[in-house]
């Protein structure tokens, strides 16, 4: 199923075009790869010029390039590409790795690579008539690593992919008519075993290896396989199978899902997100291209908000309507509630890469699961100026706000609940809890994170009360009450004493929302000196929390529980979050009065 939809999702960018007019991905055979420099050369394979061929960026970068298609290199067995390579094979030259001796001696020679580089493309062309392969022939003949010193190369040049041209930097040998023509020649395999593609469903050359995929963060520079298989051996072959023929899939529909997939993974295309360990790539399937790139950039926007505010609110301002029954079409008539919307995490395993998550569904249906998220996390008053990115909450679970400290299993099954519409992970409550204890801060995101997780949690039938969105004076649950008393012991100590050091919420909120029974009397002991020295200073202002204390009081049960749970201590944090924010808006309104 992923690699067929990443199938079909490849012959959709292959009918569409970039900004440039280029095709958005290279056809059968050819793949982009980063090409630092062309060498230019002349009819008689003399080297006339090496041109750069970097981003115009403040740190330029090799741009990508349309190639012969590069592989995963055997460990030890030099094994060159075709028309184009590191500077290691095309020139048997690469940065020398001594640190001691690089000033003086930048480069070293590596003739076992450059002899393999030089062999494979003499036996291929040398009986070509082209001009632009005669001429490689002739310059591959007559070069010596050591030639890269004489020539006055560059240092920057060293270690980069190189390609070539003939006569001037534009007119590339792979591209040329000839070249192509042989290159299609070497891509058919008399040795590939033909049988019926587990993609195509046609009879067709069995891959033997599949291509490689690059871009997942945190895996092999080199690249790495969904589809992959052990070397030939009896002990790894399934009845008989080896290595491709174990899963067929045919040549052809193998590019196409690497080449798609590789496509997704470029962080320029706006295709990718990295939540946790994980690469999540998303991609559409609709009517029309138009439609189907509406429904990507539209979930793109959810899950990376755009700085504009306008333009962000326009989005989330969708998913509000849809949470209130308005249909799709009717709100955002471009977007289609049918349209096919794919979504993959993808996650490094040394060679390997493991699939976290799939999801596949239509864009009507994650449509209404991520106006639920919203829902879910809505707070009275809003909790952030600009919606936040799944990203941006994750990392209120995180030791000092730090995303390498986020964890990855917890990013998975939180991005996988927004996504799919199922129970928030309880993990995502407890690390919530966790950093409220060490560091004290009950802010907005955090109240809303937990007030989504019991909101879900009641809606799916596991609790039995749900959560208010703002402050709710007639809830009678004691956990909820309970985080409204300590914010109204905490505003009565504060109008006493003014700021201090270490107030009770510094000293106390981790045992009063654990283990009430320990601590509330004893606060409540302080809060009738703290009153009495008020009722000098602010009378009014006494008998205001005085009588939010007795109402608060007057709910709880006789005695306070000796210990709450998981559940029952985000409610308190709630509870906290909502009477603090009221004394907030009191002040807010009394501020704008007086003006």
């Amino acid at each position: 199923m992923i690699l067929a939809s990443l199938a079909r999702y490849y012959r959709r960018l292959a009918a569409e075009t970039d900004e440039m007019g280029n095709p958005k991905v290279p056809p059968y055979g050819f793949s982009e790869e980063k090409i630092g420099w062309i060498l230019v050369l002349d009819k008689e394979g003399r080297l006339k010029t090496a041109v750069p061929n970097l981003t115009a960026d403040k740190k330029p970068q090799p741009k990508l390039m349309s190639v012969p298609q590069s592989f995963k290199r055997p460990g030890t067995t030099p094994k060159p590409f075709f028309l184009w390579d590191k500077t290691s094979y095309s020139l048997g030259v690469e940065a020398n790795k001594n640190k001691a001796e690089a000033k003086e001696k930048p480069f070293t020679s590596s003739e076992k690579t450059f002899d393999a580089f030089k062999q494979y493309h003499l036996n291929l062309l040398q009986n070509s008539e082209d001009e632009g392969l005669q001429a490689l022939c002739r310059f591959l003949q007559n070069w010596q690593p050591a030639h890269f010193a004489a020539e006055n190369l560059p240092a920057e040049m060293l270690d980069a992919n190189i390609a070539f041209s003939l006569e001037k930097p534009t007119a590339l040998i792979h591209k040329r008519e000839a070249a192509q023509t042989l290159w299609a020649g070497c891509l058919k395999s008399d040795e590939a075993l033909e049988g019926l593609c587990l993609i195509s469903g046609d009879n067709a050359p069995i891959a033997r290896l599949h291509p490689v995929i690059k871009g997942v963060f945190g895996g092999q520079s080199s690249g790495g396989s969904i589809v992959s298989f052990n070397k030939s051996n009896p002990a790894f072959a399934s009845f008989g199978k080896e290595q491709g023929a174990n899963a067929p899939v045919s040549e052809q529909s193998a590019f196409a899902y690497t080449t798609a997939l590789n496509y997704l993974l470029r962080r320029e295309n706006n295709h990718c997100l990295t939540i946790g360990d994980a690469s999540t790539v998303f991609w559409a399937e609709a009517d029309n291209s138009a439609t189907a790139q509406a429904a990507e950039g539209f979930f793109a926007h959810v899950f990376t908000p755009p700085d504009d505010e306008q333009e962000s609110s326009k989005v989330f301002n969708v998913l509000e309507q849809i949470g209130k029954g308005r249909p799709l079409q009717e709100i955002a008539p471009e977007l289609s509630a049918n349209t096919r919307f794919y979504i993959l995490g993808l996650a490094p395993n040394a060679a390997r890469i493991s699939v976290r998550f799939w999801l596949d569904t239509t864009f009507g249906q994650l449509a209404e699961n991520l106006a639920q998220h919203w829902q879910d996390l809505a707070l009275e008053p809003c909790a952030w100026k600009t919606p936040p990115s799944i990203w941006r909450l994750l990392l209120q679970t995180a030791v000092l706000g730090k995303s390498e400290n986020i964890s990855p299993v917890l990013a998975g099954e939180m991005t996988r609940a927004v996504i799919c519409g199922t129970q928030y992970p309880l993990s995502l409550l407890s690390q919530l809890i966790t950093r409220i204890r060490a560091d004290g801060d009950v802010n907005g995101l955090r109240v809303a994170m937990m007030k989504a997780v019991l909101e879900r949690r009641f809606r799916k039938g596991f609790i039995e009360e749900g959560v208010p969105m703002s402050l709710n004076n007639e809830s009678p649950n004691r956990a909820y009450l309970l985080g409204r008393l300590f914010a109204v012991l905490e505003r009565i100590q504060y109008q006493a004493l003014g700021e201090l050091n270490a107030g009770i919420a510094d000293r106390y909120y981790g045992s009063a929302s654990a283990v009430p029974f320990s601590v509330f009397p004893r606060l409540l002991s302080g809060a009738k000196h703290h009153l009495s020295r008020l009722r000098k200073d602010k009378a009014g202002m006494a008998v205001n929390l005085d009588k939010d204390l007795g109402e608060i009081i007057a709910k709880l049960p006789e005695t306070f529980p000796r210990h709450l749970s998981i559940d029952e201590q985000g409610r308190f944090a709630i509870g906290y979050y909502h009477q603090k924010q009221s004394y907030f808006a009191k002040k807010e309104t009394a501020e704008t009065i007086e003006n």
